[in-house]
């Protein structure tokens, strides 16, 4: 029996011409959802992750506690992400709304997002302490942030 995912891998790439920086962490939009997942304030990079052209920056999301104990999990169809400008909760400009798996993706009141990382190494240790098993999506925002 395979385990259900609980993780979804972003993978931001720059599409512009000039660099730009991941700050902060993406807002998760799952269809129509009217609440906000939180941030794990324990990934918060010591430095803000800077995109060159073509450079790609990772984030995560858990979509569902391995354990079961979220409430609430519903299927989605379609992912929008927003990201952050130079201060907490600000409208960086860019968005993406990279494609989902055919049959939706589960998710629940555990759903929790980290701060973008520079490389996959960043997330990495964050997974090992969720467990589950890990999906990806890519996300190419559509202007760029700055």
């Amino acid at each position: 029996m395979s385990r259900p995912l609980n993780h979804m891998l972003l993978t931001v790439t720059n599409t512009g011409r000039r660099t730009c920086e991941l700050t902060y962490y993406p807002i998760v939009r799952f269809d129509e959802m009217q609440w906000a997942p939180q941030a794990d304030k324990d990934t918060r990079p010591q430095a803000v992750t800077t995109l060159k052209p073509g450079g790609s920056g990772y984030a995560s999301v858990r979509l569902s506690a391995a354990d079961g104990s979220g409430e609430g999990g519903t299927t989605a169809r379609r992912l929008t992400l927003m990201f952050q400008g130079m201060t907490p909760n600000s409208d960086g400009g860019a968005t993406a709304s990279p494609a989902l798996p055919t049959k939706g993706v589960y998710y629940d009141s555990s759903l929790t997002v980290p701060y973008g990382q520079q490389s996959l190494d960043g997330i990495a240790g964050w997974w090992a302490r969720q467990g589950g098993a890990v999906s990806a999506a890519s996300a190419r925002p559509r202007s760029p942030s700055r």
